[in-house]
């Protein structure tokens, strides 16, 4: 092995991830090895990490090899395998067009919830094609010490609980998951999103997601927000035909979420790279122990 491994630190509207490119599936990154690169006093720092690997080279992604060259092996920040990051796609598709594996434009991108559409725009933007939103039956309640509120059950490829309420403040310090019921809704645990309204079409939300705590955003969590707002409001694109738009702040910043009136969802925002580096093969070698 070498002595030194590449990495990049990159986020989408805060939400911030080590990016470990691997092409051939060469690296071994086991649960604790992910979670010291994204500890943020003794590792890199991030909200989760971001394995670039060809969809051929992984065996969870060879399937899609035909329809997709890359894979995004995303990993939550305690190391616990995910099987989506809204943020984490616009942030891989621009990765790969800083490294010249693609050019600006259309591309696919393999992901655990299936091949993602990916467009990179001249001026940075990167828009996602987030698939369909499931909306799970059954009442779902989400609790804040004395406080609970009912909430929306959406399925964005990984699971959410989305509740309105009066005042963001009312979610809490989100250090710890937020109680959500029955836990039969969730047996591979939630993102949990608390809503406040800014205007029409217009909102903003804090986030609890399962394995890294509270984040700056949350791509898939800003579709779920879209989905649950329109429903409420009583938009549904494929009752009306026409296109629903929402714009969503995140802590991080804004997101633009759009839903097509064949179910579709596309997410739009930015993506940053920050920096880039060596990580230390003996160290991460220790601590993958």
């Amino acid at each position: 092995m070498s002595t030194r491994i590449a990495f990049l630190k990159g986020h989408g509207t805060e939400n911030d991830f080590v990016i470990v490119p691997d092409p051939e599936n060469a690296v071994d990154l086991p649960p604790a090895a992910v979670a010291a690169l994204c500890d943020r006093r003794a590792g890199i720092g991030g909200d989760g990490l971001l394995h670039v690997v060809r969809s051929a080279a992984h065996p969870e992604a060879a399937e899609m090899a035909a329809e997709a060259e890359w894979f995004m092996d995303y990993r939550n920040g305690d190391g616990s395998v995910a099987e989506m990051c809204g943020n984490g796609v616009r942030v891989f598709a621009h990765y790969l067009q800083r490294a010249g594996h693609v050019a600006e434009g259309d591309i696919t991108v393999a992901t655990r919830a299936g091949v993602k559409r990916v467009h990179l725009a001249k001026n940075g933007d990167v828009t996602v094609g987030m698939g369909k939103a499931a909306l799970p039956e059954g009442d779902v309640t989400v609790s804040v010490g004395e406080h609970s509120w009912p909430a929306r059950n959406v399925n964005m490829g990984n699971p959410h609980a989305v509740a309105f309420v009066d005042d963001l403040g009312q979610a809490g310090n989100l250090f710890t998951p937020p109680p959500v019921t029955p836990t039969s809704a969730y047996p591979d645990g939630v993102n949990v999103e608390f809503v406040v309204d800014r205007g029409p079409r217009h909102v903003a939300l804090r986030v609890h997601e399962r394995g890294s705590g509270e984040t700056r955003s949350c791509g898939t969590g800003a579709c779920a927000v879209a989905v649950a707002a329109a429903r409420r409001d009583g938009a549904d694109p494929a009752v009306t035909g026409t296109l629903t738009t929402y714009t969503v702040d995140v802590p991080g910043g804004r997101l633009v979420i759009t839903e097509r009136p064949d179910g579709g969802i596309e997410m739009t925002g930015p993506a940053v790279i920050v920096a880039e580096g060596e990580i230390d093969a003996e160290w991460l070698a220790a601590v993958r122990l």
